[in-house]
């Protein structure tokens, strides 16, 4: 063979192993609802319906309660909970586990007071992962930034001794429950600091504040912060208890404040964006859609509901559900579990069906994520779903038990107990975990 000739075998190989590398590549889960918190799982190669007998369980381990979903990065598993040690405080703990074993690889614990928080189940908050770093957020208002490799704690703040963050003033407790977001080399939380500290940047590598915007006189609410495009603009959205306000993520200057009432300070589903259009729901109030100004950074009401009633809702009272929009319709769960089609450029409803809860009951739940064409949501009765969506109704491909429900709602329900923990798409698996356990369940069409 021409050295010529052994040159071209050389780059030809180069480049079938770049594809290969390229096609094959599993996607990570570094945040909540995934990366750029889209809910969006884009990994192909995934079964289109479930075994009769039930998903194949690679591992369970046994952790401690709470409400934190997982994160997914790098060959780790990234998890939060808790347990009391004298009501009502006890101990808070990082876990990082083996994403192929579900080893426990590191710990790190510390202690909190979860004094006046309603369900004190455990933590709320997502890990937020960035390169060597994960940063997680506790219930009572500990923010940590540690080591991804070892649990070593880098830095750390405390809303309430270091910023005077009282929430005991709040009209309603649900703890800290916002997920960090990395935007560049900032950190961006929700803080409820004094004064004016509603929202702080910190610098993601040592803590340091770079900047703080907001009043935080009204509540601060449980909303998870999302960065969009919009009127040429990058801006960071929170949602706190009264208003929709946007900031420059960068400076924290703010562009734009949109009015909307949230009773019991329920700011939980997570706004979505579809192109001009930026939806929220709340189980009282119920939806509401702005246009987004596309020449600057501005948003006016293209339309709102009606109703600020949990049982006669017009449109779209969500508990937990973060929505999906796809073409001119929006799909979600409403505040007695059902699960709804709305027209997006009206708020009218096109269908409901009761099918993905079961039962008729305040609260009940589900957690949606797309892949390709189909959702697949997780219901509070811990069972997994595949639908397909369509403006003509309901259609079910599958049903799957996922996890056991563990955690008490509060109110009577079938199951009496329930699952409000976001799970994980990542590697063609689902990470997913309850008050006693996580587990990772293969979702990959050949079954590995």
């Amino acid at each position: 063979m021409s050295s010529l000739m052994a040159v071209r075998a050389a780059l030809w190989a180069a480049i079938f192993m770049t594809v290969t590398v390229a096609v094959s590549r599993a996607d990570d889960w570094p945040e909540i609802r995934g990366k750029g918190r889209l809910g969006e799982w884009n990994e192909t190669g995934i079964l289109d319906k479930f075994p009769e007998g039930g998903l194949k369980v690679l591992w369970r381990t046994p952790i401690r309660a709470g409400y934190s979903g997982p994160a997914v990065a790098d060959g780790r598993v990234f998890v939060l909970d808790y347990v009391e040690t004298q009501r009502p405080r006890g101990t808070e703990r990082a876990v990082a586990l083996d994403q192929k074993t579900g080893k426990i690889l590191w710990t790190r614990e510390w202690p909190v007071d979860y004094r006046g928080i309603s369900w004190p189940v455990g933590p709320r908050a997502t890990p937020t992962v960035d390169g060597d770093r994960v940063y997680v957020a506790g219930a009572d208002g500990k923010l940590l930034c540690l080591n991804v490799a070892n649990g070593d704690v880098i830095w750390k703040k405390d809303y309430v001794t270091d910023y005077g963050a009282d929430r005991l003033k709040w009209a309603f407790d649900w703890g800290f429950a916002s997920s960090p977001i990395v935007d560049g080399g900032r950190l961006i939380c929700l803080v409820g600091g004094r004064p004016d500290a509603k929202v702080v940047a910190f610098d993601k590598m040592t803590g340091r504040e770079i900047w703080r915007a907001l009043s935080s006189d009204s509540d601060l609410g449980v909303a998870q912060p999302i960065i969009i495009t919009a009127g040429g603009s990058r801006q960071l959205i929170i949602w706190y208890p009264g208003a929709v306000a946007s900031l420059d993520p960068i400076t924290g200057k703010t562009y734009w404040e949109q009015p909307y009432k949230v009773g019991a300070s329920m700011t939980v589903a997570m706004p979505v964006q579809s192109g001009a259009q930026l939806f929220f729901t709340t189980f009282y109030n119920g939806p509401l859609m702005l246009t987004l100004d596309q020449t600057k950074p501005a948003a006016t009401v293209l339309w709102k509901g009606q109703s600020d009633s949990e049982i006669q809702t017009d449109g779209l009272h969500a508990v937990i559900t973060t929505p999906v929009i796809i073409g001119d319709c929006i799909y979600g769960l409403c505040s007695y579990g059902q699960f709804r089609c709305l027209r997006a450029k009206t708020g009218e409803r096109v269908w409901e069906s009761q099918a993905v809860t079961r039962e008729r009951a305040r609260w009940a739940s589900g957690l949606i994520v797309r892949n390709g064409d189909r959702l697949f949501i997780n219901n509070d009765r811990g069972e997994l779903i595949i639908v397909k969506p369509d403006a003509d109704g309901y259609h079910e491909i599958s049903r799957t038990n996922l996890i056991k429900p563990t955690s008490p709602p509060q109110n009577r329900r079938e199951l009496v107990d329930v699952n409000w923990s976001h799970p994980a798409y990542a590697n063609r698996h689902i990470y997913a975990r309850n008050d006693e356990e996580i587990i990772c369940a293969s979702l990959a069409a050949d079954g590995t």
